[in-house]
């Protein structure tokens, strides 16, 4: 291809096709010119127009307009589009929000198998009273069936037994081994 520059005038264009003839002082045929030549100008060239060309000559001897501008027309300035990497935030926000559900995960499961460990303390504890054989005082029978308070006891006999073989029993406030001392055990 010649570094130089030529100027000539377009004598034939074909728009439906985007290409014509350039016709030069300095060859003895016309250049054919493609529209992809005019890369970056303005509008699109017309029959009339000055165009400054180089000369690439083709393998099969014929020579063509490269690298062209319409004198006196506007160049539009093209931006290159990069090829834009891979988000980086996108990918960032992936595995943030992939980090924060797991963690989600494993804290639900954690929960979930403390609560169990409760229940199941609760529910053992339970099937346990209740296989509990009852135990005969003064020919009195108990059984632990939920009573907690002296208030919900009839004697102190029966506040003694909630409070040896019941679990989870409030009866001895000062810790002194003896239930409900106000109300029904007071020696």
């Amino acid at each position: 291809m010649e570094t130089n520059f030529y100027k000539g005038r377009l004598k034939r264009w074909n728009e439906d096709r985007g290409f014509g003839f350039i016709g030069s002082k300095n060859e003895k045929r016309d250049i054919f010119i493609h529209i992809s030549a005019l890369k970056g100008m303005s509008r699109r060239p017309v029959v009339g127009d000055i165009i400054q060309y180089q000369i690439r000559t083709e393998k099969d001897g014929k020579s063509r307009a490269v690298n062209a501008s319409i004198e006196g027309v506007a160049e539009i300035e093209f931006r290159t589009r990069r090829k834009k990497p891979k988000n980086q935030n996108s990918v960032k926000k992936w595995f943030s929000k992939l980090l924060i559900i797991s963690l989600l995960i494993l804290i639900g499961v954690a929960f979930y198998n403390e609560f169990s460990k409760k229940n199941n303390y609760f529910e053992t504890t339970e099937k346990l009273i209740m296989s509990m054989p009852l135990v005969q005082d003064n020919q009195v029978n108990y059984s632990c069936n939920g009573k907690v308070y002296c208030s919900e006891m009839t004697s102190c006999e029966e506040a003694k037994f909630y409070q040896n073989n019941c679990p989870r029993t409030k009866m001895d406030g000062d810790g002194d081994g003896i239930p409900c001392e106000r109300q029904w055990c007071s020696w």
